[in-house]
């Protein structure tokens, strides 16, 4: 199908083909499903939440729960207060969850709908029931991405939860709990992280938190509010953290600033744990902060990554790679490629921000400085330089399976959505086991091609 793809690149400023990026609903979506018994909740039109849902299904394999305040041409015009009201009062009847998060939509936003002020209406006549919350977080799809959506429900998970209780820095440093906020990752990559602190004895407050929401064993019973997630009380005792370690510049960090300027929290901000180097700094930050010693266990797991990358360097070494994705996932996974020694040559996001130009060409200015790097982009300009200028691996999500039919170039899913696999559900890449497995893709998909396409004289049975 893109096969039709041109190789003459013109300049588009106010178009995109194939985008690299959703809309910001579906991160606040996923963002609120990691609340523990939180009901997602759409102002907007029916249509948009159907699909913010069935898009959240497809990569989860599970199914996604949100509400809609079922815009029709009424509320179009004279705004959505009265859709608002009952659906509240619906949601409580009907589902009881413990908390409403409440995202805007393109419609609600451009009619410019005042989402605190119903909230607050509607606390005031009671459709709120005594011990429930509404949070709620603006998100614009005409603005930023999915990044951007989730990035703005967890900013507004600390302005409506999280509190000081006024304790002293004794009885802080006393109870010793640290913040982590996780990032736009799978539910298996929180678990992991989950892991790494279990390991090294510090008691946590992660959120949100989608492990155990969107990965359930089947057990024969559907539980629409699973046991998964961050509590209400959780999330508001992250003021009284002794500090906040915050993975993601742009999904991650905003929360944590926010929760600093409120709480007076010191942060940490630090990138994604793809990979060593990334790693190495969660871990260290992690003992800083929860004044740990790192147990053994995290460096022999460190010393097996080392030895993966010493033995498989052979087939990594000088590697072309064209990344795609969002810019957090995309940033770290580039600082990984440098570590096996590969060499990125286009790095693209969907997502709008400087930020992603500036840390990317800082991590290439010594290893691929010819690399062409931009923030919101799409896969039909990547495809054009592919064609111009081959690769020898494309890493991104599923719409870029497209590009490696065509060209016939090995493909190695993922971050987000990843549509026809399903080992992200369930096997962590971060950390330093989650980078051991982002390996073996990359090796696997390498040296799979290698053996279809060589000649018979050169197909081996050891590479």
């Amino acid at each position: 199908m893109l096969d039709g793809t041109t190789t003459e690149i013109k300049p588009r400023e106010a178009l995109r083909i194939n985008p690299a990026k959703t809309c910001q609903p579906i991160g606040a979506m996923y963002a609120a499903l990691g609340i523990n018994g939180c009901m997602p909740h759409s102002h907007g039109s029916q249509g948009c939440c159907a699909y913010h849902r069935s898009h959240l299904t497809r990569h989860f394999k599970e199914p996604v729960v949100a509400t809609s305040s079922s815009f029709t041409e009424g509320a179009s015009v004279f705004g959505g207060l009265a859709n608002m009201t009952q659906a509240l009062s619906n949601i409580f009847t009907i589902y009881n969850p413990k908390v409403v998060a409440v995202h805007t939509t393109c419609l609600s936003e451009v009619i410019g709908d005042d989402i605190p002020m119903m909230i607050k209406k509607a606390t005031e006549e009671g459709i709120i029931p005594e011990g429930k919350v509404v949070i709620h977080a603006n998100t614009p799809s005409f603005v930023g991405s999915h990044v951007t959506g989730f990035a703005n429900m967890v900013t507004g998970m600390v302005k409506y939860l999280s509190e000081s209780s006024g304790k002293t820095e004794p009885q802080l440093k006393a109870d010793a709990q640290l913040n982590l906020i996780p990032g736009f990752i799978d539910p298996a990559d929180m678990r992991e992280l989950k892991r790494i602190v279990h390991e090294m004895g510090v008691k946590t407050v992660m959120f949100p938190d989608t492990s155990g929401v969107l990965d359930l064993p089947q057990d024969g019973r559907y539980r629409m509010f699973p046991s998964g997630g961050a509590t209400v009380a959780a999330i508001k005792s992250a003021g009284d953290s002794v500090g906040t370690i915050a993975l993601g510049h742009f999904a991650s960090h905003p929360a944590a600033t926010e929760l600093d300027e409120k709480c007076n929290v010191p942060c940490a901000l630090l990138e994604l744990p793809y990979g060593l180097t990334n790693t190495d700094r969660l871990i260290h930050a992690i003992r800083n902060h929860g004044g740990v010693e790192v147990p053994s266990s995290l460096g022999e797991e460190r010393g097996r990554l080392l030895d993966a990358i010493s033995d498989m360097h052979q087939y990594f070494h000088g590697k072309r790679v064209a990344i795609a994705g969002d810019p957090d996932h995309v940033i770290a996974l580039t600082q990984f490629l440098v570590e096996l020694d590969m060499k990125p040559a286009y790095v693209i996001t969907g997502s709008p921000g400087n930020h992603f130009e500036n840390r990317v060409k800082e991590l290439l200015v010594d290893h691929a400085p010819n690399a062409v790097v931009l923030q919101n982009s799409d896969l039909f300009a990547l495809h054009q330089w592919i064609k111009n200028e081959p690769v020898d691996l494309i890493i991104g999500n599923t719409y870029s399976k497209y590009i490696s039919r065509v060209e016939n170039i090995p493909f190695v899913r993922f971050g987000f959505p990843v549509l026809d696999r399903m080992g992200h559900r369930y096997f962590p890449s971060v950390g330093y086991m989650g980078a051991l497995r982002l390996m073996e893709k990359i090796n696997d998909a390498l040296l799979d091609h290698q053996d279809r396409e060589c000649p018979e004289e050169n197909f081996e049975l050891v590479q």
